[in-house]
């Protein structure tokens, strides 16, 4: 079977993806617990972080389409969405706190949307969903835990 078909995502992707969870998980968590005068910090970095691995994914889409130009007549649409994750990612962390985590939260929930349709216009891989899927249910759980952490006035 062609990897491309494959239904489970490659181990090294699964390994790797979840150990990019490592900074969103333990920057939401430790909202909670470290000492008040960390927190602005470790709020900043997990934004950064969060708009780091929005371009990341954007790059993922843009070799896709790349790859499937000469294929799809989707592949140009894909390109062009490829750019939209690393804007969102450059206006969230332009603006304040409280209005970034929500622009964060809803790009990842889009950026899911766009691996979904990607997968069902040919253009990524059978088992790319299997990967997305937690991995994204991760990251905006943590967004939210952070968010929730932001509104109790961490």
């Amino acid at each position: 079977m062609h990897p491309f078909n494959a239904i489970r995502p490659p181990r090294l992707a699964l390994v790797l993806s979840v150990a990019g969870l490592v900074p969103f998980v333990t920057g939401a968590l430790g909202l909670w617990v470290i000492p008040e005068g960390w927190r602005d910090r470790v709020m900043d970095e997990l934004l950064a972080y969060a708009a780091v691995i929005l371009a990341f994914m954007g790059a993922i889409h843009w070799g896709l389409a790349m790859r499937a130009e000469e294929t799809s007549d989707k592949a140009p649409i894909q390109l062009g969405l490829s750019v939209i994750p690393p804007l969102l990612g450059w206006l969230g962390l332009s603006l304040p706190i409280a209005l970034a985590l929500p622009v964060f939260f809803l790009a990842f929930l889009l950026l899911y949307v766009a691996d979904r349709w990607a997968v069902s216009h040919g253009l990524a891989p059978v088992w790319y969903p299997a990967l997305r899927k937690p991995i994204s249910l991760v990251v905006v759980s943590s967004l939210l835990v952070a968010w929730l952490a932001l509104l109790q006035g961490f």
